[in-house]
């Protein structure tokens, strides 16, 4: 089991909030969805309302941005391609706001590797590639939900109680749980939630190989792992942050973190 938060098999959270303008319920979950297809907008809007949760839609680059601030959502949805600008940008100023504030999910309609580690080099915590099931985008904006919500516990911890759980060092490797920190050769690298909870995943189990399905399971709380490519992208843009020797392919597998030499 990995610690990067406790793991939880509760039903999806709905974390308080501050409520938007339009005098949304703050104790609902609110999701937003930025994609310019109506039809797509329209599928998605319907099948998360079903959900019971509150859904704002936008329709461009400068209206994502405006609405993560207004509606103050709990998760986004957001599309790469877009009128105004496009959702790289969308999510850059997100980050730029708050790197932690919401978790962000991308939609692309090209299976473009470059594509795909840009949109998690600029602070997306997942994606998927269309055309794709509603119910696994479901499935995975859940994930998203109950990942960020451990992660708000972990950091609304009392400064009074007992210190969090102790640094990995493992050769010049620094992981810092406590405060999600990471460090390689004393500098630091910048890592998003999901690749901290990768890292620290992969961390926790030095030289052991770990498979696919467990990463998915342990990291992004969802266990169908047929014809994703998730962990692979999020593995490489670990291995461009923090050196292509850190992990380990083992092909047909998984992977596996090899200590590196101090």
């Amino acid at each position: 089991m990995c610690h990067a938060g406790v793991m939880s098999t509760s039903p999806v959270p709905h974390p308080a909030g501050p409520a938007s303008r339009d005098g949304a319920d703050e104790a609902a979950t609110r999701v937003l969805v930025v994609e310019d297809s109506p039809e797509i907008a329209t599928q998605i809007s319907r099948r998360f309302t079903a959900e019971g949760w509150q859904v704002r839609v936008a329709v461009d680059g400068p209206a994502g941005v405006a609405d993560a601030r207004d509606f103050a959502p709990h998760a986004i949805v957001l599309d790469v391609m877009l009128p105004g600008f496009d959702g790289l940008e969308v999510c850059r100023q997100i980050q730029a706001d708050d790197p932690r504030a919401v978790p962000i999910l991308m939609l692309t309609a090209r299976d473009d590797e470059t594509d795909l580690l840009v949109g998690l080099g600029v602070g997306a915590d997942d994606y998927m590639t269309k055309p794709f099931s509603m119910r696994e985008l479901v499935a995975r904006v859940k994930a998203l939900l109950r990942r960020h919500e451990r992660t708000a516990r972990v950091a609304a911890v009392d400064p009074s109680a007992p210190a969090g759980p102790a640094p990995i060092e493992l050769g010049d490797l620094v992981v810092d749980r406590a405060q999600r920190r990471v460090s390689r050769g004393g500098q630091e690298a910048h890592l998003t939630p999901t690749e901290f909870d990768l890292l620290v995943c992969l961390a926790l189990s030095p030289r052991t190989v770990l498979t696919r399905e467990r990463l998915l399971e342990e990291v992004w709380d969802w266990v169908d792992a047929s014809g994703t490519r998730t962990v692979d992208s999020h593995i490489k843009a670990l291995r461009r942050k923090l050196g292509p020797d850190l992990v380990r392919t083992v092909h047909g597998v998984g992977y596996s973190l090899e200590p590196p030499t101090p």
